[in-house]
């Protein structure tokens, strides 16, 4: 089953300093952290906060670029969690018909915020983000810290992530 999600806010994982991307369902019960790259936290902070620049970024040359050939995305899924790497699908479609690409959701998630594309979550995904084991690094009480930090994301509104520095 497809969960219809939204950004909810950028924050950086306290543990590694890794920019994290918050995803919650439109009724706020479901919340799915995705660990990022900088470059894509830049990207998706830029289009949240609708900062212009005088020269197409990458995500924005693509969405001009499809627009250009006739292509519109419909939708960004996020569909799978293997090996603590999650799994995206850009669905777009053409006049000839429609097409599925492969993404990274943080490419994904870009690329739909430009577009005003509905991003979606499978509920399995959901699930299994709930058992990542995110930090046996060997350090006593940075496993339960890192759990703690991931329930408290679920509690945050987005006013209370502030704005990502790019």
């Amino acid at each position: 089953m497809l969960l219809k999600m939204k950004v909810s806010g950028l924050t950086i994982d306290p543990f590694t300093n890794v920019p994290i991307v918050i995803l919650k369902d439109m009724e706020e019960k479901n919340t799915l952290p995705v660990w990022i790259g900088v470059l894509e936290a830049s990207a998706i902070a830029s289009e949240l906060e609708k900062i212009q620049f005088s020269r197409p970024m990458t995500h924005d040359l693509l969405r001009e670029i499809l627009k250009s050939l006739g292509a519109a995305i419909e939708k960004v899924e996020i569909v799978d969690l293997r090996d603590n790497v999650y799994y995206a699908l850009i669905q777009m479609t053409t006049k000839d018909g429609g097409f599925t690409i492969d993404a990274r959701p943080s490419d994904a998630i870009a690329i739909a915020l430009r577009a005003g594309a509905p991003i979606f979550v499978e509920a399995k995904v959901v699930e299994k983000s709930k058992s990542i084991d995110l930090r046996d690094a060997g350090k006593d009480g940075l496993k339960e810290g890192a759990k703690n930090f991931l329930d408290s994301l679920e509690d945050m509104s987005p006013g209370d992530f502030g704005k990502y520095k790019m």
